[in-house]
C-alpha cells in the first residue's frame, strides 16, 4: 500500500478520484508541527534553533498518520509546491519518524488533475532543504519580531496589542496616507470648454482649451476666475476654425493571466472581496481541481493550456478572436519559477456559467480567473481615435473622439470604455461658437487605500510576499488598528498611537526599504545564497540591543498620558481620567486595579446621511458602529428611530451596490469576510 499525504481533506478527496487501488490518501489538516504559542520557542543561545511542538489539536491525527505510515510500503508527500508546502512535508517526516528512510517520496504539481498527478508520480524528488530553510527563516524572524516587540507595546501602551514585520509597514502606509489627506491644501484651477456646432448639419462639438500660443497648458495654469475671464474677453468675436485633424488606431493589449497579487487586486476591484476571502475561495477551487495553484508569481502558461484556449476561442467565438493565440507573457518577478504557472482554470471548457460550482463566491471567483486566462489569449482591442485641434486667435481647443473598431479581448474581459464620436470635420472648416463655459475646480487629495491599492503598493515596494498580503490586511483590522469604511482603510486612534511608538523607537521595523531588503535576504535563502541563521543573526543582534535600551528610555506616561477630567468615580470616589483602550479613548478610575470602574466618553452627535429612512420614511438615516461581537467597530447605516424602526444596512444607501441590499441581521458575504 502507498500512502499519499496532502494538507486538506478536500484536496485528498479530489486526488482520490484519480488514483486506483493500492493507494491510500490522507490529510495532515495543515501544519503538524509549529512553534509553541505560550513562549518564544526559539533558542537564542543555540543558533536560533526553533523548538517545534505538535499542537494539541494535531496530536490525534499525527498518531493515526504515524500508524498508517508504518504499514505503508511507500509514503508520498504531496503537499503544495511552495515553501510552506515544502516545510509541511519536512515537518511530516519529523513528526511521523520517517526521516532518513528510503520509503519517503516527494511529489509536486500545480494543478489537481489526473494528468498532473500521474506525471508527478512518475518523477518524485527529494525534499528541497533550501525551501524548508527559507520558510524556517521567515517563520523565526516573524516570531522574533512579534514575540519581542508586542510585550513592549503591552508595557508601554496596553495589553492586547501586537507588532509584526509586515503588518507594521502596512499600517504605516495607511497612516501616512491619512496624514497626506489631512495636510492636503486644495489648489484652485479653471478649465474652459467651447461648445461649438457645425454650420451645416448643426452637430454639436465640445472642445477643451489646450494651448495658448504654442504653449500646452498644464492643469494649474489658469489659476483663478480673473485669469479665466481675461481669456473669455480675449476670445470675444474670435473665429473658430478646424486647424488640424489627426486620425489613428490605438491597439490595447490584453493583460497577462492572474498571479497571486493580481488575483487579490482584481478580486477586490471587480468582486468586492477582501484578500482573505479571495485566497480562501481560490484555495477551495484549487483543492477541487478547478484551478491551478493559487500561490504563484509566474505568468507562464503550459503549452497544453495555450492550445486548449485557442481551441475554445475558435469553436466558440470564431477565428477572428483566436488569431493571436498563443500569446506569451514574460514574468517580472526575479524569483518566480517558470516551471510554475499563472492562476488559470485547469479545463477551459468548464465555462463560468456552465458548471456545477454551488458556492456563489467560488463561482464568481472562478469566472474571474477563467475570463482573465481566456482574454490573455485573445487579440488586441482596436480603437479608432480622432483628435481635432480648433484654433481661435492664438488659442487652441481640442476635441477628441474614440470609437471601438474591434473589441478583441474586451469581449471576455470588459473594461470601462466610453465611446465619443465626433461629427465629420475638415481642416479650415469654420464652426459656430454657441457657448464658452469656464469651470472652477480644485485639486484633490490622494485617495485612501483600499484592498487593491494597498496590495499593489506592498507589491511595488517589495513588502511581504503575495501569500502574506491577506493575513497582513486581516490582522491590522482584527487588532483594530484600521477600520474599513465603504471599502477604504481609515486608521484608528490606537493604530495611530502604535505606529507613532514604532516609528519613533524602532524605525527599521517600519522602514519600507529596510523591510524590502529583508525580504530579498529571505528569498536569498531559497536560492542557496545564504544560511537562514546568518540572516536572522544580522537582524536580531542590533534589534535586541535597541529593544533593551528602549525599555529603559521610554516612559508609558509620555506615550499615553492620562487626561484629567472633573469627575469622581461613582464607586470609590477617586478621580476619573481619560485613558486609551483597544477601541479608542475611555474614562477610567485612577484607583485601578482595585477599582475597575470604566465609562464610555460622551458620544458625538450621530452623523446624518441626509436622507429619510427607506423603511419607515420618518426617521433619518445615520452612520453607526457595531458595539459588540466579532465585528465590533464595523460601520453600518441605520434609522435613528431604532428600536422603533429596525432598518439597517452594511452598505451606504446613497451608494447602493448592484445586488439586493442586505440587512445587518442577515449573514452576508461581506460579513463572512471579516
Amino acid at each position: 500500500m502507498k500512502l499519499v499525504i496532502v494538507e486538506s481533506p478536500t484536496k485528498a478527496k479530489t486526488i482520490e478520484k484519480f488514483l486506483g487501488k493500492g493507494y491510500k490518501i490522507e490529510s495532515s489538516f495543515g501544519h503538524v508541527r509549529d512553534l509553541p504559542k505560550s513562549k518564544l520557542g526559539i533558542d537564542l543561545e543555540n543558533n536560533f534553533e526553533p523548538q517545534y511542538i505538535i499542537p494539541v489539536k494535531a496530536k490525534k491525527n499525527v498518531r493515526l498518520l504515524k500508524e498508517t505510515a508504518a504499514k505503508a510500503d511507500e509514503v508520498i508527500l504531496a503537499t503544495d509546491e511552495d515553501r510552506e508546502g515544502e516545510a509541511i512535508a519536512w515537518h511530516l517526516t519529523k513528526a511521523l519518524g520517517l526521516e532518513g528512510g528510503d520509503k519517503i517520496k516527494r511529489i509536486v504539481f500545480h494543478e489537481i488533475t489526473e494528468t498532473a498527478i500521474q506525471e508527478a508520480l512518475k518523477s518524485p524528488r527529494s525534499l528541497d532543504p533550501r525551501l524548508v530553510d527559507a520558510q524556517q527563516g521567515r517563520r523565526v524572524l516573524d516570531r522574533l519580531v512579534g514575540y519581542k516587540l508586542s510585550p513592549f507595546l503591552w508595557k508601554k501602551i496596553m495589553r492586547g496589542l501586537s507588532a509584526g514585520r509586515v503588518q507594521s509597514v502596512a499600517l504605516r502606509l495607511i497612516i501616512e496616507r491619512e496624514e497626506e489627506i489631512k495636510n492636503f491644501k486644495p489648489t484652485e484651477y479653471w478649465e474652459l470648454i467651447a461648445a461649438l456646432t457645425k454650420k451645416i448639419g448643426g452637430q454639436a462639438i465640445e472642445a477643451r482649451l489646450m494651448k495658448i500660443d504654442d504653449r500646452t497648458l498644464a492643469q494649474l495654469d489658469i489659476q483663478n476666475q480673473e485669469m479665466a475671464e481675461k481669456i473669455l474677453s480675449d476670445l470675444k468675436g474670435a473665429e473658430f476654425k478646424v486647424a488640424k485633424i489627426e486620425r489613428k488606431e490605438i491597439a490595447k493589449n490584453p493583460l497577462p493571466p492572474l498571479i497571486t497579487s493580481t488575483l487579490q487586486q482584481e478580486g477586490a476591484k471587480r468582486l468586492g472581496f477582501s484578500s482573505k476571502k479571495t485566497m480562501f475561495l481560490a484555495q477551495r477551487l484549487y483543492e477541487k481541481g478547478l484551478i491551478t495553484y493559487m500561490r504563484t508569481d509566474s505568468v507562464n502558461l503550459s503549452q497544453e493550456s495555450l492550445a486548449a484556449a485557442k481551441r475554445w476561442l475558435t469553436e466558440n467565438l470564431g477565428e477572428a478572436y483566436a488569431s493571436q493565440a498563443p500569446r506569451i507573457f514574460k514574468t517580472k518577478s526575479r524569483l518566480a519559477q517558470e516551471a510554475h504557472e499563472a492562476v488559470r482554470p485547469t479545463n477551459v471548457f468548464i465555462e463560468p456559467d456552465k458548471n456545477d460550482i454551488e458556492d456563489i463566491g467560488e463561482k464568481k471567483l472562478y469566472k474571474l480567473i477563467w475570463q482573465r486566462f481566456v482574454a490573455s489569449q485573445m487579440p488586441q482591442a482596436i480603437i479608432s481615435s480622432v483628435q481635432t485641434d480648433i484654433s481661435a486667435k492664438n488659442y487652441t481647443f481640442r476635441a477628441s473622439g474614440n470609437v471601438m473598431k474591434f473589441n478583441g479581448y474586451l469581449k471576455i474581459w470588459p473594461q470601462k470604455f466610453e465611446e465619443r464620436e465626433l461629427p465629420p470635420l475638415e481642416e479650415n472648416e469654420s464652426l459656430l461658437l454657441t457657448e464658452l463655459r469656464p469651470s472652477q475646480h480644485f485639486t484633490e487629495p490622494p485617495a485612501r487605500y483600499n484592498e487593491a491599492s494597498l496590495i499593489k503598493t506592498l507589491e511595488e515596494f517589495g513588502i511581504g510576499r503575495p501569500s502574506t498580503y491577506a493575513p497582513t490586511i486581516s490582522v491590522i483590522q482584527t487588532r483594530n488598528y484600521v477600520e474599513k469604511k465603504e471599502k477604504k482603510f481609515y486608521p484608528t486612534e490606537i493604530g495611530t498611537l502604535v505606529n507613532k511608538v514604532l516609528v519613533e523607537n524602532f524605525p527599521a521595523i517600519v522602514d519600507i526599504n529596510f523591510t524590502a531588503k529583508m525580504e530579498e535576504e529571505l528569498d536569498g535563502i531559497a536560492e542557496g545564497k545564504s544560511q537562514w541563521q546568518d540572516v536572522i543573526r544580522e537582524f536580531y543582534v542590533p534589534f535586541a540591543e535597541n529593544l533593551e535600551k528602549k525599555y529603559l528610555e521610554v516612559s508609558k506616561k509620555e506615550i499615553v498620558p492620562e487626561e484629567a477630567i472633573d469627575e469622581k468615580c461613582d464607586k470609590c470616589g477617586k478621580p476619573m481620567v481619560i485613558k486609551y483602550g483597544r477601541f479608542g479613548r475611555f474614562i477610567a478610575c485612577t484607583g485601578f486595579p482595585e477599582c475597575k470602574n470604566t465609562k464610555q466618553l460622551p458620544k458625538e452627535p450621530p452623523k446624518l446621511l441626509g436622507m429619510k429612512c427607506p423603511k419607515c420614511e420618518i426617521g433619518d438615516v445615520i452612520e453607526r458602529k457595531v458595539s459588540r461581537g466579532r465585528v465590533r467597530g464595523k460601520v453600518f447605516w441605520g434609522c435613528n428611530r431604532y428600536p422603533t424602526c429596525d432598518y439597517a444596512s452594511w452598505t451606504n444607501p446613497l451608494n447602493p451596490p448592484a445586488e439586493k441590499e442586505k440587512t445587518v441581521g442577515e449573514k452576508t458575504e461581506k460579513e463572512e469576510e471579516e
